[in-house]
């Protein structure tokens, strides 16, 4: 398993995600973070198993809520650069590579 670090916007998204989840409903902000740290694990454990989607970054989309990770592969760690919604701008995260 390589080490997963969050770039500082990523991790801010990810936060907002979990308190907007928990205002709608009380421990759906729970499960969104659970389902996150789920799939960061899975990314750490099998990198290589997620598609490309722009070079050199990967996507893994969650199925229980609208959010894709995207995330590089270093030498030394994975880097997640965005937790996204479905719904914003395709590729506005792009600018932070």
């Amino acid at each position: 398993m390589m080490p997963v670090i969050f770039d500082p916007e990523a991790k801010s998204e990810f936060l907002d995600a979990v308190r907007y989840y928990e205002e709608c409903r009380p421990g759906l902000g729970g499960r969104f973070k659970e389902a996150v740290e789920s799939a960061t694990k899975s990314i750490s454990t099998a990198p290589f198993r997620y598609r490309v989607l722009h070079k050199p970054f990967r996507h893994l989309l969650l199925f229980q809520f609208p959010y894709s990770i995207f995330f590089s592969i270093e030498p030394d760690h994975i880097h997640i650069i965005a937790v996204a919604h479905s719904k914003r701008k395709p590729g506005y995260w792009l600018k932070r590579s």
